[in-house]
């Protein structure tokens, strides 16, 4: 596995009391030396069922999201409810959101929120905005993540590109992104890591890039020579020797010019990156880094060829003694406004919009009322999603919570139903795309009767 190291974060993690130390790797899983990327290339790809190059960007908020603080609002709520925020209009008339999402109100007819979410199982945990499943802990690691099925049903769009890409970084809720993560698919459909955590041992001394951290991620010719300094070291030390045809292209795609090319923001113009803001690669507490820049670089995999992005963005556990909900809402707030704003528009501008499903959320809402310590605790009875792209029917608002924000009132969506709109724009049939478990049971896409979000389609 190729990789960049980052720095440690400096005390003990999220609420939960989980940890990490993040460091970006471009590569797959390498363990004991032997390659599993080549799995990917001599798996079953080949469907039948290929036609555009439909894709999904999954941007996923680790911590929980306050709800009431961004996309819905309670200005008319007791003070303790409503927060210190106030709502912005939009340019959707009877749409209204916080006012630290300026360049979303003005683009507000390229969006959709989600008001209703329900369903939450209240984990710190990614696994069920990954999977649209809670975690079975009777069967830990069965269920698949998205891009896995997605993978295995449709394949690569080419071969210098894996289907499943993920710029997740480690923290305490993410916990899903690591060996199982393919669940009964398998890990040749399990996603092909830009970035990791040395907790996972998943590493090859061979193929390390050393002196290379997050901080010098900026200056993308370092990352450039550091491919070279691969493909060159790997040849002195006969790694390639003996290693299968499928390996080899395993191997080319670690070095090709089209993975290196789709992250590497200096082939981008300049003017389309200064867009997205500027990145703040510092970890605080456990969370994943205000990588900004990587919204860009999830539009540029999906160009190349990915057909599911996932990635997170920031921290969002905000509760607890320090008490930073509006203190952080204030810093982190306005950077996902720049960078999803520069996302969604250069979609539209590429002629992409149509194309490319783009879903942001996090694992649970918060609670309507304030704490003792001015911040929000964690709410699974409901939270939003904010959703755009894919051909879908943007400009507006589906579901609702009562005044208080405390739990739907119209209109409850889950993830399962989410899952099923973003799966239906990529062209799968819910009905018919099963893939077999362990046991030769087939399984499908998402859970009887469960049917995409109508108001979307």
């Amino acid at each position: 596995m190729l990789t960049i190291f980052g720095r440690p974060s400096e005390s003990g993690g999220f609420c939960d009391g989980n940890s990490r130390r993040d460091f970006l790797t471009v590569g797959g899983a390498i363990v004991g030396g032997a390659l599993a990327l080549p799995n990917i290339l001599s798996a079953e790809t080949q469907s039948g069922i290929r036609s555009s190059h439909k894709a999904i960007i999954n941007i996923y908020l680790p911590g929980g999201p306050p709800h009431q603080d961004m996309w819905d609002l309670k200005p008319d709520a007791p003070v303790d409810i409503r927060g210190e925020f106030k709502p912005i209009k939009t340019n959707v008339p009877g749409i209204d959101i916080c006012e630290h999402f300026p360049r979303m109100a003005k683009m507000m007819d390229k969006f959709a929120i989600i008001r209703s979410i329900t369903g939450s199982a209240g984990d710190h945990d990614a696994f069920q905005c990954m999977t649209g499943r809670k975690r079975d802990l009777k069967k830990p690691g069965y269920w698949p993540a998205m891009g896995a099925w997605v993978s295995k049903a449709l394949g690569p769009v080419n071969q210098a590109i894996p289907p499943h890409l993920t710029l997740m970084y480690r923290t305490g809720e993410a916990r899903w992104g690591y060996p199982g993560d393919g669940g009964f698919i398998g890990m040749a459909h399990a996603p092909f890591r830009l970035v990791g955590d040395k907790a996972t041992g998943m590493q090859s001394e061979t193929m390390t890039l050393k002196g290379i951290t997050l901080e010098h991620l900026q200056d993308r010719v370092s990352l450039g020579k550091a491919f070279d300094t691969l493909d060159r070291k790997m040849d002195q030390q006969g790694v390639m020797n003996g290693i299968d045809s499928f390996s080899q292209q395993a191997m080319g795609i670690l070095t090709s010019n089209k993975l290196k090319d789709a992250l590497d923001l200096s082939k981008e113009k300049p003017e389309i990156v200064a867009r997205y803001g500027v990145d703040d690669p510092a970890f605080e507490r456990d969370g994943a880094p205000r990588m900004v820049r990587n919204f860009c670089i999830a539009r540029r995999l999906v160009e190349a060829g990915a057909r599911v992005v996932t990635l997170n963005f920031t921290r969002w556990d905000w509760h607890g003694p320090d008490g930073k909900n509006f203190v952080q809402g204030r810093k982190d707030m306005p950077l996902l406004d720049q960078g999803i704003t520069a996302l969604i528009s250069d979609l539209h501008e590429r002629g992409l919009s149509d194309d490319v499903s783009v879903v942001v959320w996090g694992e649970f809402g918060r609670t309507p009322r304030i704490n003792k310590d001015a911040s929000r605790d964690h709410w699974p009875q409901v939270s939003c999603a904010l959703m755009a792209g894919g051909g879908m029917k943007m400009g507006q608002v589906i579901g609702a919570t009562n005044r208080l924000g405390e739990y739907a009132v119209a209109r409850p969506v889950t993830h399962q139903e989410v899952f099923a709109t973003l799966y239906s724009r990529l062209g799968l049939d819910l009905s018919k795309v099963t893939i077999q478990d362990a046991t030769g049971r087939p399984q499908f896409l998402v859970e009887d009767d469960t049917a995409p979000i109508k108001e979307l389609m």
